[in-house]
């Protein structure tokens, strides 16, 4: 549930689920104007539903239309997941999960002792992943080109804000760099910014998964950096709310990525 909901790949994944676990079910998009989501949800089992995901522009939304929340969303002040138990719309956030389970498979080892991290952006991934990387002990600086935002965000979590202009001054001292901006996706404005003040140890990642490699990461990447890409996150966010609507066991298997992979290629405007 979301406007725009197009581009999502989340429907590939859940009914590539359903169909390995042999469940009778089915995952679809539903766009949803901004004055439409809320009688949406209140009628969800009425509707035929048994839960679902939400994206933007509906996630503050969803936070305050539900009956009860779990502690990640509670947390970012952000609901990404409904379900109906017992008759009662429960929400939930599987953006955390998502963000650090993507970090810690692609990239192990990249919480070395000191860790510092750098996020670029203030918005909801920006929360998910300042909430994850505090949860482990992380040093987190925000960058936002809004001050006041990154700096409602820090002091929520215990985290550093600055401007965008404090990028050569950070990058040096940073072990892992976060791109939680929308700057690099497809149809919108590069991320304009220089690594070269970067240790080559340091881990860079990108939540944007189309393209799947962004400036960013090609810079990187050309760097000798080791890179994450926004895929992952998306993959390993998901299983959560499959448990939740459907049950089994959903496992991410390189076929399931691949599938995704050539999607995304096949469908990303050169």
């Amino acid at each position: 549930m979301g406007h725009p909901v197009a581009h999502s790949r989340s429907p590939m994944i859940h009914n590539y689920w359903l169909k390995q676990l042999g469940i009778a079910g089915v995952y679809e998009l539903k766009d949803l104007q901004p004055d439409e989501f809320v009688p949406f949800i209140k009628n969800l089992s009425d509707n035929g539903y048994v839960g679902g995901n939400v994206t933007l522009p509906h996630k503050e939304a969803a936070f305050r239309n539900v009956a009860a929340r779990d502690a990640a969303s509670e947390a970012v002040g952000a609901v990404n997941t409904l379900w109906l138990e017992n008759g009662k719309l429960l929400g939930g956030n599987s953006d955390t999960h998502g963000f650090i389970a993507n970090l810690d498979e692609r990239a192990p080892g990249w919480d070395v002792k000191g860790c510092r991290a750098l996020i670029l952006g203030a918005g909801g991934a920006a929360r998910a992943a300042v909430y994850m990387l505090r949860q482990r002990g992380v040093e987190v600086d925000l960058v936002n080109r809004t001050l006041p935002r990154a700096q409602e965000l820090a002091t929520r979590f215990g985290a550093h804000a600055h401007g965008w202009d404090a990028l050569p001054r950070l990058l040096p001292r940073s072990d892992v760099v976060i791109n939680c901006t929308p700057l690099g996706m497809a149809g919108k404005e590069p991320l304009q910014i220089d690594l070269t003040p970067l240790k080559r140890s340091a881990v860079v990642y990108d939540v944007i998964y189309v393209p799947l490699e962004t400036g960013l990461l090609a810079q990187a990447k050309k760097r000798g950096h080791r890179t994450v890409d926004g895929l992952g996150m998306l993959l390993q966010q998901a299983g959560f709310g499959f448990r939740k609507w459907f049950g089994g066991n959903p496992q991410l298997t390189a076929e399931l990525r691949a599938m995704l992979e050539a999607d995304i290629v096949a469908k990303t405007p050169k």
